[in-house]
């Protein structure tokens, strides 16, 4: 990309894509374009049509999404299935039909299935049954990627995919109950710590394994491919390492300073057993991640801490 190309962040607002201008900022691109959900509904198709034909970027990066923890998937499956289904087939098909040069889509590593050996490479997808507490999100961003791929076999279209693990840092949602389990966890420890209570109670019982990547090494690896990969399969963005829930909570107890117990509720769903990711082509590619997990805890708290409204989302 030529540092005054233009380019659109979709979904700038949010964890990925915030991320991902911070870091063409930092690398001297100057022609970034951004719209507001109020400026631009994604989900109608009129809308994205007019914009893509006005204004023409060169380049895309598609980070916009509904996301949400096990149980925000799970109360809302429709929901998540049509808007993120909806929005990324208007933004692909209006960037293909006003000649973007590239465009990168962002996924997530819950398209893979819920048995897949591990660490589980690109090819591995569509080999098996999808875990069913996420099955309507996996749904649509395999349908986004695939579309990718298909544009580029038919109309020659350089369309890439990149698929990240379980995401944390600066701008993250902390809601309750509609988040993800490192967000949520540093909310509940912290409100714990506050109140001077004795426990915390964490979801499931702490076995199942994961994966854990600072975002701002997210949208280095996405500006990274967008300059330096092209091809139909996806690639997966990772660190390549894994620790229990249980684990995870030590360290984001840690990290915040709750000093009493933790407990687990076992009826409640652990998700999927174990999902780790085999990082070896960006690694191939020439990229490494950057940020050990429990300094980018402690980063991820300060965001939380210096940003109270994000609480309340």
């Amino acid at each position: 990309m030529e540092k005054n190309a233009k380019i659109f962040v979709a979904g700038h607002r949010g964890m990925v894509g915030s991320a991902i201008v911070r870091e063409l900022e930092k690398q001297g691109y100057t022609n970034i374009i951004t719209r507001t959900h109020k400026e631009l509904d994604l989900t109608r198709q009129d809308a994205v049509e007019d914009f893509f034909e006005k204004e023409k970027p060169e380049y895309v990066f598609l980070a916009a999404a509904k996301v949400g923890g096990i149980e925000a998937n799970q109360s809302a499956l429709a929901d998540f299935m049509y808007e993120n289904m909806i929005l990324e087939m208007n933004v692909i098909h209006a960037a293909w039909k006003n000649g973007c040069k590239k465009l990168e889509f962002l996924g997530s590593s819950c398209i893979y299935p819920r048995m897949a050996p591990q660490p589980m490479t690109e090819s591995c997808l569509l080999t098996g049954e999808l875990e069913k507490t996420n099955e309507a999100y996996a749904l649509a961003k395999i349908s986004g990627l695939k579309y990718c791929e298909f544009l580029n076999k038919q109309y020659g279209t350089d369309y890439i995919s990149v698929m990240p693990t379980n995401l944390y840092g600066p701008n993250d949602n902390y809601h309750p109950t509609h988040s993800h389990v490192l967000p949520a966890m540093i909310r509940k420890f912290h409100e714990a710590k506050e109140a001077g209570e004795s426990k915390v109670v964490c979801w499931g019982d702490g076995s199942p394994l994961r994966e854990f990547m600072y975002v701002d090494d997210l949208a280095d690896l996405c500006v990274f491919l967008m300059n330096n990969y092209s091809g139909d399969e996806t690639v997966n963005a990772g660190t390549g390492k894994e620790l229990t829930i249980k684990e995870l909570a030590g360290i984001v107890a840690k990290v915040v300073g709750f000093e009493g117990e933790i407990e687990w509720d076992t009826t409640k769903p652990n998700g999927t057993p174990r999902k780790l990711l085999d990082v070896s082509k960006a690694a191939a590619l020439g990229w490494s991640y950057k940020t050990e997990l429990e300094d980018g805890i402690k980063l991820a708290y300060e965001d939380f801490l210096n940003n109270p409204m994000r609480a309340e989302r």
